[in-house]
């Protein structure tokens, strides 16, 4: 591995979500909400991956669309594009022309090992894109076009981050730059951070998930809200008194996790707050929450996609500008690799 105390360029913080479905709690409170906080005192960037997106089947026609509306969530939940770069990555041609250059540095052995292709193939690797298989060394090229010190991810993504590291010091070696590309480091802690189904307690609230109950997305108003979270999955118990007593009751630790979140308090806290009452007492408590924390968000995004030229402009713009930072870079792994005319 390369030494990250011996780079010394800029701190700078890479990520980026997929425009696949419609955005819901789970990724505000477990992405979106810490990429507000992290604009404040790093130098951001927060793609659209729409090039990870294609390595399964998207209709064209759909594509801008759903892109729009990852940069409507990102903007109505407080993102600012003076303050970080929001784009969408196949604007960036540094993305691709990159993860061809590590596909050369990265080993077959390495791409084996990655759970999450064999979790989403199943029995039918031999039925996928080589996109799909090949998506942790696009990733790679993602973070280090920019040189991203730190990268804000799920537990799911930390497997690929560490092959970005691998890649990165590979690079590094193999070229004698030592410290050409830094080492990107996870940044995963922080409230939130894991939000599950409201239908499923052990599952991760997804887009893809067949059941809209499972979720509750930045675009629903007050009464579906309330609705999914009045329907959402309990037991025949009251709210716990202990985090002891709550770690065996999945569906009830989600809810509580979520109050915790939007409201600042810890899981602990909560438990304080509401021990010894019935789910008809915490349920109408969590949905006037997670109502007042929300709507102010849903009510900008449908402002944003309702103008989506001024989104495309937000979009093209902020492109521009992560050019600017990742053409240099990739100028100089072409000199470092030894092209004619570099």
């Amino acid at each position: 591995m390369s030494d990250q105390t011996k780079y010394e360029g800029p701190k700078r913080v890479f990520s980026g979500i997929q425009p696949s479905g419609d955005m819901h709690l789970g990724n505000y409170l477990g992405a979106i909400k810490k990429f507000v906080d992290l604009q404040e005192d790093n130098e951001c960037l927060y793609c659209i991956v729409d090039l990870h997106a294609i390595t399964v089947w998207q209709d064209p026609k759909l594509l801008p669309e759903q892109t729009r509306h990852i940069a409507a969530a990102y903007l109505a939940s407080g993102v600012d594009p003076s303050k970080a770069i929001v784009y969408n990555q196949s604007a960036v041609r540094a993305h691709t022309e990159l993860a061809w250059y590590f596909n050369c540095v990265a080993r077959v052995g390495w791409l084996n090992r990655m759970t999450q292709f064999k979790d989403k193939a199943g029995k039918n690797s031999e039925k996928m894109s080589v996109g799909l298989y090949d998506y942790p060394v696009l990733q790679a090229a993602d973070i280090l076009a920019f040189k991203a010190t730190h990268v804000p991810v799920g537990e799911d993504q930390k497997q690929h981050l560490e092959l970005s590291r691998d890649i990165a010091a590979k690079f590094n070696h193999d070229f004698n730059v030592p410290h050409f590309f830094p080492s990107p480091e996870p940044m995963i802690k922080g409230p939130g951070a894991r939000v599950m189904s409201l239908r499923d307690g052990t599952a991760k609230m997804s887009k893809s998930d067949p059941s809209d109950n499972s979720r509750i997305n930045l675009t629903d108003d007050a009464d579906k809200i309330a609705k999914k979270i009045r329907k959402a999955k309990t037991d025949a118990g009251v709210i716990p008194e202990s985090l002891k007593e709550l770690e065996e009751r999945p569906e009830v630790a989600n809810l509580v996790s979520i109050y915790a979140a939007l409201s600042g308090m810890t899981d602990e806290q909560v438990l304080t707050q509401y021990s010894g009452q019935g789910f008809g007492v915490f349920k109408p408590a969590l949905a006037d929450l997670t109502v007042e924390k929300m709507s102010p968000i849903t009510d900008l995004m449908n402002r944003y996609l309702s103008d989506p030229e001024e989104l495309n402009r937000i979009l093209a713009k902020a492109a521009d500008k992560a050019a600017e930072i990742a053409d240099p870079i990739v100028s100089d792994v072409r000199k470092i690799i030894g092209f004619c005319g570099a």
